[in-house]
């Protein structure tokens, strides 16, 4: 459980830096640059995670190759990402309405230094390119661009993501704001520091992944199509909080899940080793209205102990 939990997680981890209370809110700008089809959303109060040692051992034990190119994007952006950088956030989205093609856009929300952000890169002789009156920038090496749709806001990733992402912006396709059920996971969760909503797809995917074996079950299969949607909260202040909450739409699934979900983790008890069957011991789960929700909480030291563990080590891997 613990590993799909993590790998979900993954992206928001990654390029947070710093512990704050503060909430990873998004501006209107930085949503309406977020296509509509959303799978998944991650936001980071960039300032949540520098001051705790659990945070940055897990950020140096976990960095995928791909999202380590929207970092490289981020210092080759000209940006102080210590201080200019406030907010983070990730979006994966599919580009058509069919398929499993996921684009992923990064919203970065601060006060920048625009004209010397613009003025270093005219110095490196950077070639501009228009997406109607919006300007977009290479980052040299990185394959990537970057665009500042207002002093507040920059939007980056590849050319055809940050393209997709203004088309939104502009009124020239739907954004996330129009997303309804989205909008109503993302006002449930967007007083954390950091968090995560997920669509019926996503969230279905990310069960599978918690279930593992579990998910090929009769009663998965029964319930998986009722899955709606999904969210979460992590910090890192006085140790390390993760919670999750599922959507089913009814007492029913939410229950059936449950059930699949203690079966497994009395299951990882038994074979896991010392540091594990201490995590798994604080994770809870609970159902009511058709809301599924598992709390985990551990102090540093468990969660320095956890990432010795197998069960990190394979996810990781």
């Amino acid at each position: 459980m613990l590993k799909a939990f993590l790998r979900v997680s993954i992206p928001a981890i990654l390029l947070a830096a710093a512990a704050s209370a503060s909430a990873a809110q998004l501006s209107t700008d930085a949503r309406t640059a977020i296509p509509h089809d959303v799978q998944q959303l991650v936001a980071i109060d960039y300032h949540a995670m520098e001051n705790s040692t659990s945070a940055m051992d897990l950020r140096d034990r976990v960095m995928p190759p791909g999202l380590k190119r929207f970092e490289d994007a981020l210092h080759k952006s000209g940006l102080n990402e210590n201080h200019d950088v406030e907010q983070l956030a990730f979006a994966l989205f599919r580009p058509k309405s069919e398929g499993d093609q996921l684009d992923t856009v990064g919203i970065a929300q601060g006060q920048f230094s625009v004209q010397e952000i613009l003025a270093n890169f005219r110095q490196q002789k950077l070639k501009v390119t228009l997406v109607r009156t919006n300007r977009v920038y290479p980052l040299a090496k990185t394959g990537m661009v970057v665009c500042f749709v207002d002093p507040s806001t920059m939007v980056f990733g590849d050319a055809e993501a940050v393209t997709k992402a203004l088309d939104a912006r502009d009124g020239m396709a739907p954004s996330l704001e129009t997303n309804g059920p989205m909008m109503e996971a993302m006002n449930a969760v967007d007083s954390e520091p950091l968090w995560s909503i997920l669509d019926q797809k996503g969230t279905q995917t990310m069960m599978k992944q918690v279930l593992g074996e579990a998910g090929s079950l009769t009663d998965f299969e029964t319930v998986q199509k009722r899955l709606q949607a999904s969210w979460y909260g992590m910090n890192f202040q006085h140790g390390v909080k993760f919670d999750l909450t599922i959507s089913t739409g009814d007492s029913f699934a939410a229950a059936t899940i449950s059930s699949l979900l203690t079966a497994a983790l009395m299951l990882r008890k038994m074979s896991g080793s010392d540091a594990e069957k201490q995590a798994l011991s604080a994770t809870s789960l609970s159902s009511d209205s058709g809301r599924l929700s598992i709390h985990f909480a551990t102090s540093d030291a468990q969660f320095s102990s956890l990432l010795q563990s197998p069960l990190f080590q394979g996810m990781v891997h």
